[in-house]
């Protein structure tokens, strides 16, 4: 592993409202003079300035040009975090791709202009679609194989950022994140809880398909080292928990963290056969192929498939190095829920 660059004492985050974008904004503020926070309404505003007196919070769609000026004004070399992104949109696939990639080429311009040091784009396993045999891993050189229109989407993000990064205008690096877990989740990591813990949630088949996951601990320290390392500018690199999990591990930890923050939870776990997967993908691809989105359809359809990726390359050339486990980081989300007064 090379050394480190200097870290700016400014940053700048896009989708600071966000699941991720809250964890890694914790993380900032106690090291930075000054976090600058991208939120898209006026409701969640507080939900970052609480968290202390150097976090300025601009309001605005990440789509939006003068909100992004706003965002970038006075920061210099900060270090620019895009965390924004649509993963499930209302109704319209087109969102997929006036955020994901126009917000992205946005956020570039502006980063660029405003002489970020750094731009540290969060990406996604979607550009690559399914591992082609269940003990494959995707590694740095995969190619790309985009799974619907949201792998389109954060695909020709990437390009943009790997084209930003080859002009030699802003030096950037690509994270990229499979499904994450952790505190600060949306409804619907709540909702999946509850339909865990009482046994209405789905197995796949055997369940021996595999996972790569991510606690939002682990990956907010992946960005950090992103940010940090020399040998990170221009390059991609997998963050995820050190292995995939099969499926079937997914759901007996989520019990075994429920029973743990002391939530009985059923043994009962219902089986779907992994043809009516494959039926809810078909589904999904004729809605999106008309423009409309519809979420259970892609949730039920990507649940046969294993999409699994190596993190070797982020841990020998960054030093990434995560260390809480799959039943620390669940018990943590569950914890986060109780605190809050979530019903589970």
């Amino acid at each position: 592993m090379s050394g480190d660059e200097p870290i700016p004492n400014e940053a700048v985050v896009s989708g600071a409202a966000g699941w991720l974008g809250q964890n890694l904004v914790r993380a900032l503020a106690p090291h930075r003079s000054r976090v600058r926070c991208l939120v898209h309404s006026k409701d969640e505003a507080p939900l970052l300035e609480i968290i202390g007196r150097n976090i300025e919070v601009v309001v605005g769609d990440v789509r939006d040009p003068t909100a992004l000026d706003t965002l970038f004004d006075g920061v210099g070399t900060a270090t620019a975090f895009h965390a924004a992104a649509v993963i499930h949109p209302a109704k319209a696939v087109r969102e997929f791709f006036d955020v994901n990639v126009g917000g992205t080429e946005l956020m570039l311009d502006r980063a660029r202009r405003a002489g970020a040091s750094r731009f540290v784009h969060v990406s996604s396993n979607s550009p690559f679609g399914a591992n082609a045999t269940p003990l494959e891993r995707f590694t740095e050189d995969s190619p790309y194989h985009p799974y619907m229109a949201y792998g389109r989407s954060k695909l020709e993000a990437e390009q943009l950022v790997f084209r930003r990064h080859e002009r030699g205008d802003l030096a950037t690096v690509i994270v990229r994140a499979p499904w994450f877990y952790g505190p600060y989740q949306p409804d619907r990591q709540t909702q999946w809880f509850r339909t865990v813990r009482r046994g209405r949630f789905p197995l796949v088949g055997d369940g021996t398909q595999r996972r790569s996951m991510v606690y939002t601990g682990n990956l907010v320290s992946g960005m950090l080292r992103a940010e940090a390392a020399t040998a990170a500018a221009g390059n991609a690199y997998w963050i995820a928990d050190p292995r995939p999990y099969e499926l079937r591990e997914v759901f007996a930890t989520v019990r075994d963290a429920l029973v743990a923050e002391g939530l009985p939870a059923t043994r009962r776990l219902p089986r779907m056969p992994r043809f009516a997967s494959e039926i809810a993908a078909r589904l999904d691809g004729l809605a999106q192929g008309t423009g409309r989105y519809v979420q259970a359809l892609h949730v039920l359809g990507e649940l046969k498939d294993t999409i699994a990726c190596d993190v070797s390359r982020a841990r020998a050339e960054i030093g990434y190095d995560p260390d809480v486990t799959l039943l620390d980081g669940m018990r943590a989300s569950i914890r986060w829920c109780l605190d809050r007064g979530d019903e589970l």
